[in-house]
């Protein structure tokens, strides 16, 4: 415990934001960084409970308490070693995971957590800038090999494991780049990506041999895979998106959410207009945007849409509003159900709860409009409100509802593994082993659509069983 009065004595203070004003007119990252005074002032604040809390509320279970001591007493190095004893890329949910650690820390009890995720990310940066994180070049190797399929966070972090056991990995990636949904899913304005890129020129120098451009099931069979590798693991995540299936489904103008943040991202990263969008661009300058979904994926299209000049952004749930605050009592510490305003709701979004969509209106093909009306929800089933029935103005309507599972064709069908009843790849979180043998499965493909930080969890547990599998011991962490 770094300091045994912190918590009583300090206030909790957060990263803050550029103006939206001044944020709105790029795609950089805009989080302003606390100085290292404020981070060992925030640091000692933590109270290294009898009981973690936060450790146990972390799926990757950070050591939360060990490294906040450690940014307390300004050794960041030994702080850095103990953040990734748990975590490969800290640097991303630094970024971008919503901290359920904060949520299960015991002084968010009275709302003023220990600002965990700060910290983490400020460790990572600081090791970056000091040259601190170096390749982990295994001192032998073990002649065995492994495929990853999918280079997500959970791909990533399989390969990185699997190679500094020693094995010789390949990652396989269907994109022109490595990342999966970090690369192309996440907005530049919330993640950079450089960080994945130093990330992989590091996992090379470890021995990943990195394969973009190159889809199993497509260009590659899984047959093949299965011959020249001595185990395969499954990470290609869940990329099914739920449909809207409503007339005028088809009206030009009615899209899924993940087509627009891809083509985006893809101009931020210099491609042209032909290559980020051969199936035609998708842009929000001077439309009348609706989103429909609340969750991550609505919101980084709020901001997207935003960043390019939309004329109105409107973002609808089917689900009630949820309280401005949770009841602690019932909820702690667990992640708790309440109102969440993101950083692009804040910069221009009108909000709307309790709405379902009725219909797509179009002229000549093209979506003007969207028929809504509003529900009520009674013993947990949605009944719609008689007379409650509005007219949205809509050019741009985004899907943003969440994912059904993996896709089936290609490389699941032929590795033919038994699917649960959701729809996901079957294979349980003891040895990630599917039905099929020398096949695992990892992240969102086993899990379903989940957090990136859960897709790190699963990837490193599944690097240690593969290991096992292969050498009938192993070393890495679980």
């Amino acid at each position: 415990m770094g300091k045994a009065t912190g918590f009583l004595e300090i206030e909790r203070n957060d990263r803050g934001y550029l103006k939206p004003a001044e944020r709105l007119k790029n795609w950089n990252e805009f989080v302003v960084p606390l100085e290292d005074k404020a981070l060992k002032d925030q640091a000692s604040r933590c109270m290294n409970c009898g009981i973690p809390f936060c450790h146990n509320g972390c799926p990757v279970n950070n050591i939360i308490p060990d490294w906040n001591h450690l940014v307390f007493e300004d050794d960041w190095k030994n702080a850095l070693e103990v953040l990734h004893s748990t975590n490969n890329f800290p640097e991303f949910t630094g970024r971008v995971c919503p901290a359920p650690c904060e949520a299960a820390c015991t002084l968010n009890i009275q709302d003023t957590p220990v600002t965990i995720k700060s910290i983490e990310c400020a460790i990572v940066d600081r090791g970056w800038d000091e040259g601190w994180i170096v390749p982990q070049v295994p001192a032998r190797r073990t002649g065995k090999s492994v495929a990853v399929v999918g280079s997500g966070p959970a791909g990533m972090a399989c390969a990185q494991q699997l190679a500094r056991a020693g094995h010789s990995v390949t990652l396989f990636e269907k994109n022109d780049r490595m990342g999966g949904l970090l690369r192309y899913g996440i907005p530049d304005f919330k993640m950079e990506k450089h960080l994945i890129n130093r990330r992989l020129v590091q996992m090379e120098a470890e021995g990943v041999t990195l394969r973009t451009s190159t889809e199993v099931g497509v260009q590659v069979s899984l047959d093949s895979l299965k011959e020249n590798f001595d185990a395969v693991v499954l990470s290609g995540g869940a990329e099914k998106p739920r449909p809207l299936e409503i007339p005028g489904f088809e009206l030009q103008g009615v899209r899924y959410a993940m087509e627009f943040l891809t083509q985006q991202n893809k101009r931020v990263a210099g491609d042209d207009e032909m290559r980020a969008a051969p199936r035609g661009s998708l842009t929000a300058t001077g439309k009348h945007v609706v989103v429909i979904g609340g969750g991550d994926t609505g919101s980084d299209c709020v901001g997207t849409s935003n960043r390019q000049g939309a004329a109105s952004v409107t973002q609808l749930e089917i689900m009630p509003k949820p309280p401005e605050k949770e009841a602690k009592a019932l909820s702690w510490p667990n992640w708790p159900l309440k109102l969440r305003t993101s950083s692009s709701h804040e910069e221009g979004c009108e909000r709307d709860w309790s709405v379902v969509t009725k219909r797509a209106i179009g002229s000549n093909g093209q979506l003007t409009a969207l028929e809504c009306v509003r529900v009520e929800w009674v013993d947990g089933r949605m009944q719609e409100i008689a007379g409650s029935e509005f007219t949205l103005k809509a050019d741009l309507v985004f899907l943003a509802m969440g994912f059904l599972g993996p896709n089936t064709s290609g490389m699941i069908e032929q590795a033919g593994v038994e699917l649960d009843p959701r729809g996901n790849v079957k294979a349980n979180m003891d040895d990630y082993a599917t039905s099929q043998d020398g096949i695992f499965a990892c992240g969102d493909m086993r899990r379903g659509q989940s957090l990136i930080v859960w897709a790190i969890r699963e990837g490193r547990q599944c690097a240690r069983a593969v290991d096992l599998h292969l050498m009938g011991a192993t070393d890495l962490p679980r």
